[in-house]
């Protein structure tokens, strides 16, 4: 990325900070009221006492902790069945409709359910992380296998390859863009849902610990939770779309804007060409052309 674009956007996060502390430094209550909002020399203030503490870090690590597993999880299991789905009809068939049944419920609406179903809090944060980034994993999948053209897959199957080899190098990699669509879309809706589960039943975590700080009426404690979460969820995205960019480098990209345009190639033609005289026109006019008799002086 260019120094340009790095400048361009952290203008935009100084812009909207600079809009922040003027509005709350100027007590504005037009119909907005932002005189009960922190400054943001005082989210920076609370932000530098909590940075400081074993217990800022630790929420951050079981924070962490249960994202990666239950959207590693979410991954592999979304990827399976969304492919399972697309390329079987007895998946489709029998999973489906299980699918499209429980995919609009909210994952935080299951925290009954994780709460009755499994023996620790902590399984169950890990449970509604999991069930929040595994719905889009699947449906992102089942499209993208499902948008192939079949015949990169005749074409193995015609050189002798068999149904893993169509799987591993044809279904799976042509998904691949698709796939990396959901995991970006799953990756977001975790950290909601993980945050929210904390909250609710949470012992330890950023969401846990955001919530006890609203109860103690701790606004600039409240916004640091806020500005740790926003920083973890864009880490953990930007990580993502790498990942997915470096898997899929192998796919045409398009060309950056403002880039020279490639010369064209130029072609040697021959002399037909450069008079304008079709080349197959003329070597059939050489060959039927009937030789000129000289007059006999």
């Amino acid at each position: 990325m260019s120094a340009g674009r790095w400048l361009l956007r952290a203008a935009s996060l100084a812009a909207a900070l600079g809009l922040w502390q003027l509005l709350t430094s100027l007590d504005v209550n037009l119909w907005l009221r932002f005189e009960q909002f922190p400054t943001v020399g005082e989210v920076a203030s609370a932000f530098a006492d909590r940075v400081g503490t074993a217990p800022y870090w630790q929420d951050l690590g079981h924070s962490l902790r249960r994202i990666v597993v239950g959207f590693l999880l979410a991954a592999v299991a979304g990827v399976a069945v969304g492919t399972a789905i697309a390329r079987s009809r007895w998946a489709g068939d029998l999973l489906g409709p299980l699918v499209e049944v429980v995919r609009p419920v909210p994952a935080i609406a299951l925290v009954p359910v994780a709460i009755l179903l499994l023996p620790t809090n902590e399984q169950g944060i890990v449970f509604i992380t999991f069930t929040a980034a595994f719905f889009p994993v699947v449906v992102s999948t089942r499209h993208a296998v499902r948008a192939l053209t079949p015949v990169w897959e005749e074409a193995v199957l015609t050189m002798g390859g068999g149904r893993l080899r169509v799987l591993f190098s044809v279904v799976l990699p042509g998904a691949l863009p698709g796939i990396f669509g959901g995991l970006s879309v799953g990756i977001g809706v975790s950290w909601i849902c993980v945050i929210s589960a904390e909250m609710i039943s949470g012992e330890y975590g950023v969401g846990y610990r955001t919530w006890q700080d609203y109860t103690i009426v701790d606004y600039p404690a409240v916004f640091v939770g806020m500005a740790t979460i926003g920083a973890l969820g864009w880490l953990t995205s930007t990580a993502v779309e790498l990942l997915g960019r470096r898997a899929t480098s192998w796919l045409p990209r398009p060309a950056a804007r403002g880039a020279a345009p490639r010369p064209a190639l130029r072609r040697t033609r021959p002399a037909s060409a450069e008079s304008g005289t079709d080349p197959a026109t003329a070597h059939a006019a050489d060959r039927t052309a009937v030789p000129r008799k000289e007059p006999v002086p």
